[in-house]
């Protein structure tokens, strides 16, 4: 019914309409206050800092000639303290130094038009990607991601992007193959979340997108190099050894992670074997890449399979990177619509709903005052329900079309004879 409900409201092109009219006027006017309230507070005033704060601040230390400070842990930590009028809360900074360098235009504009322009231009970009690879299921995953989105916006982070080049990557991979290999070396900003991307690009042997990807990486390193000097990359590489003790300690907000891994660790489990659990569902997922590089299937459904699962690769993945996952339902809708059963379609839908509201509802828990504790303990909901999420799709996608595959060959071969 859940399923029924929902594919009717992409039944006419009114009705699409009306509905996007609808959810974009909510999520503009969702920026827009985000954007004045920035600009009313400034960066904290007491309060925990927004994931944009975080950018911003990073943003002014490249100006200041000392963006490497921003990669040493007990710098930042004084830093981000100062610019929050004396919150404790910590966001530490393990971004390779492109994206310092890509965020440095906003520190020269106030706040919250920095916010307002950095949010509107990347939530567009989404926008437009996803509108390509969705046709008329548009409205459908826009529906389904609003809460996503949501929580997007509300820290400012860049979930948006990301999802955007992926969807890039998928959208240009087969036809334009070196715009595909630029988008996907811009993921060098979160490289972690192309790595089956790049491994279903060398498996598939599409060195275009290959070399091209790789060019962007080295001339933007190089870059980055000249500019900020060449101890940028041990600082960088600090960051994360100290990001992976953060991890392991439990320091991060876990409940909004969406890896095995962070799940896991909410529940009790030691980072040993949560670290183990995190391989395991990692080498599954390298697997259905490998299927999908290998075996004979619509393009659009083999790349939606290596997008549903990029973001489960890792066990540092947070609600906002989930939009990945919008890109890769957007190219396997028309494939689920024809071989899934209504009750798994409403699973399908409904179960990425709670991921991006349960965000929503602890990081608005953190931002309260002497509430941000009490929010480490929470349970990573979006950690749970991915792994049903892609396991229902990846068995209705692979193993129900290989025996349709099957019987049909069969019923070829019965009428010759």
């Amino acid at each position: 019914m859940f399923a029924t409900t929902l594919e009717a409201i992409q039944s006419t092109t009114s009705k699409r309409s009306a509905y996007v009219r609808g959810i974009l006027v909510l999520l503009a006017i969702a920026i827009v206050f985000k954007a004045v309230w920035l600009a009313q507070v400034g960066l904290g005033h007491g309060r925990e800092l927004v994931d944009f704060a975080a950018f911003y601040i990073t943003a002014k230390l490249v100006w200041l000639g000392t963006v490497d400070q921003a990669y040493q842990f007990a710098k930042l930590i004084a830093i981000q303290k100062e610019a929050s009028g004396g919150h404790d809360g910590f966001m530490s900074w393990t971004y390779p130094p492109q994206f310092s360098l890509l965020l440095a235009p906003f520190a020269l504009i106030p706040v919250g038009i920095a916010y307002l322009l950095f949010a509107a231009s990347t939530f567009a970009l989404y926008l437009a990607v996803l509108r390509r690879l969705a046709g008329n299921s548009f409205v459908l995953v826009l529906i389904v991601f609003f809460p996503t989105i949501g929580i997007t916006l509300a820290c400012g982070q860049n979930g948006l992007l990301t999802a955007a080049l992926i969807g890039m990557v998928c959208l240009f991979f087969e036809e334009r193959p070196m715009l595909a290999g630029i988008a996907l070396g811009l993921m060098v900003i979160k490289p972690h979340l192309a790595i089956a991307f790049a491994v279903y690009a060398v498996l598939r042997r599409s060195w275009v997108v290959v070399t091209t990807a790789a060019a962007v990486v080295l001339i933007s390193s190089a870059i980055c190099t000249a500019i900020f000097g060449i101890g940028i990359w041990s600082a960088f590489l600090q960051s994360v050894r100290d990001s992976s003790v953060f991890l392991e300690h439990g320091n991060y907000p876990m409940h909004r992670m969406i890896s095995i891994y962070a799940a896991l660790r909410t529940v009790g489990m030691s980072a040993s074997a949560s670290f183990v659990a995190q391989g395991v569902v990692a080498v599954l997922a390298l697997a259905v890449v490998l299927i999908a590089a290998y075996r004979r299937m619509p393009a659009r459904d083999s790349l939606g399979l290596v997008a549903i699962v990029s973001a489960c690769i890792s066990p540092y993945a947070y609600d906002y990177d989930f939009l990945i996952f919008s890109i890769g339902l957007a190219l396997l809708l028309p494939a689920l619509l024809a071989s899934a059963r209504e009750w798994e379609r409403g699973i399908i839908y409904a179960l990425p709903i709670p991921i991006g509201a349960a965000g929503y509802l602890q990081a608005t828990q953190m931002a309260a005052p002497h509430q941000g504790e009490a929010s480490l303990g929470a349970l990573s909901i979006g950690g749970f329900a991915m792994l049903p999420l892609i396991t229902l799709i990846v068995g209705i996608l692979l193993l129900r079309s290989s025996r349709t595959e099957a019987i049909g060959d069969a019923g070829v071969r019965c009428a010759s004879a």
